[in-house]
């Protein structure tokens, strides 16, 4: 019998797995809630986001960017379009379910059998375009969670007694939800506003760029809680962080600023405020213990990643073996101890497109039974081990995000090549296989 897969998220990760599972036969059933495909691409961009990382390094290995696309930091537009052309070359729009949100996956026992050997997973689904219709339930042989860190569950930080967004008179949003506004509501919600953005990640700098283009009058205040970028015009502002550059780019963690953020901060449009703590007051936010008045206050703190990931399972056993466990996956994929079931996404790297690939084709193989896993113990004290490699890379940054390094990532690679019966020298010679880089083949 033909082993059904489950897919959730018709993101980047999701149709990476699509294509590589129908390469090997298998023919996966892809839940998406959205009413189009695409992840954060289509539903979470500002009009001036572009793509963060060039485009070299977040290509498809077998679809590369057309040549009409000559920018090496493509806008959003173009990304999109070019994930919409991958899905049509490879014939994928028939094997998703649009408007499809998955509120849980349970795992059931079949034929009153042992676990092991007849494991399912109940996916309850909901129709997105009327949340309130009876929930559906689809049984799958094994899930792949594609579901993406960056969306949905927003996280906002910890405020002192009685300084939070609750007694703030005015306006306050995360920019996820700016970011979803169409051009006539974001329009009207800053319209002679002064506005507070909070944070210096990519999505605090682009809604701050945004906000400032579009209303020369009012003031936008950047106030940067966690001193993590390494640009030297900040030595200006008086934003230096405390470490050092090559961390800032060994974190993953550096920002592309837009082409003429410098400009507005010169011309005063955006004004830039470095403070470790942040509160709301009556009239606006207090930074460093000082009241600055703001009608709309913008948290650009990132997302609830870890507790995302937890609430697609209705086990609590399950969400204990997710929370708090510093995703110690093996090959960045497989929880040892929640069987039938892959995370893709996950993994950092410098390019997030290949890791997703590498890590599909790896997935394609073992549920084409060509690769078998060790048994849980050894699954775990190999997740160890890793965890050790990473936090030795990592050194004294503590960065939870801390990217894998060069040399881990080709390890990683290799691992997976030699799981999947290849040849982890992918070139003829020893001095290239050390020094060249690594193409498309």
């Amino acid at each position: 019998m033909e082993k059904q897969v489950g897919i959730i998220g018709a993101g980047i990760g999701g149709l990476i797995a699509c294509k590589h599972l129908l390469e090997k036969g298998i023919k996966p059933v892809v839940f998406e809630a959205r009413s189009e495909i695409g992840g954060v691409w289509c539903s979470q961009t500002l009009g001036s986001t572009k793509l963060q990382t060039p485009k070299n390094y977040y290509q498809f290995s077998d679809f590369p960017w057309p040549s009409s696309i000559k920018e090496n930091f493509p806008h959003h537009t173009q990304v999109l379009n070019h994930i919409l052309a991958f899905a049509h070359h490879f014939n994928l729009l028939s094997y998703i379910k649009l408007n499809t949100k998955v509120v849980g996956i349970d795992d059931v026992c079949v034929d009153g059998g042992p676990k092991d050997s007849a494991w399912k997973w109940n996916v309850f689904l909901q129709d997105s375009c009327h949340p309130c219709s009876t929930t559906q339930v689809y049984q799958v042989d094994f899930v792949i969670l594609c579901i993406g860190k960056y969306s949905d569950l927003a996280y906002l930080p910890d405020f002192p007694m009685n300084e939070g967004p609750e007694i703030f008179h005015g306006k306050v949003l995360h920019s996820m939800d700016y970011a979803a506004m169409d051009h006539d509501q974001a329009s009207e919600l800053i319209k002679d506003k002064k506005v507070t953005v909070v944070g210096f990640q990519k999505s605090a700098v682009d809604v701050a760029a945004e906000i400032a283009r579009t209303n020369d009058v009012d003031i936008f205040k950047i106030c940067e809680d966690l001193s993590q970028v390494g640009i030297h015009p900040l030595k200006k502002y008086r934003m230096l962080p405390k470490h050092r550059f090559l961390r800032q780019i060994a974190s993953c963690k550096l920002t592309i600023l837009p082409s003429d953020f410098y400009k507005m901060a010169r011309g005063g449009s955006i004004i830039l405020r470095k403070s470790q703590n942040i509160g709301c007051c009556k009239n606006g936010s207090i930074v460093e213990g000082k009241e600055l008045p703001s009608d709309v206050v913008v948290f650009a703190t990132g997302y609830r990643s870890e507790d995302k990931l937890k609430g697609i399972f209705t086990s609590s056993e399950f969400q204990k073996f997710i929370m708090g466990s510093s995703t110690p996956f093996y090959r960045e994929c497989v929880h040892p101890r929640i069987p039938q079931l892959a995370i893709l996404g996950y993994s950092d790297s410098r390019s997030i497109m290949f890791t997703a690939e590498m890590r599909s084709k790896w997935l394609a193989h073992f549920l084409a039974r060509n690769v078998k896993l060790p048994d849980t113990e050894e699954m775990e004290e190999d997740t160890i081990k890793w965890q050790k490699c990473m936090a030795y890379y990592a050194g004294e940054s503590g960065y939870k995000r801390f990217c894998v390094s060069v040399l881990l990532q080709i390890y990683s690679n290799d691992q997976l090549c030699k799981d999947m019966g290849c040849n982890p020298w992918r070139k003829k010679w020893l001095r290239s296989e050390l020094f060249s880089p690594y193409e498309a083949q």
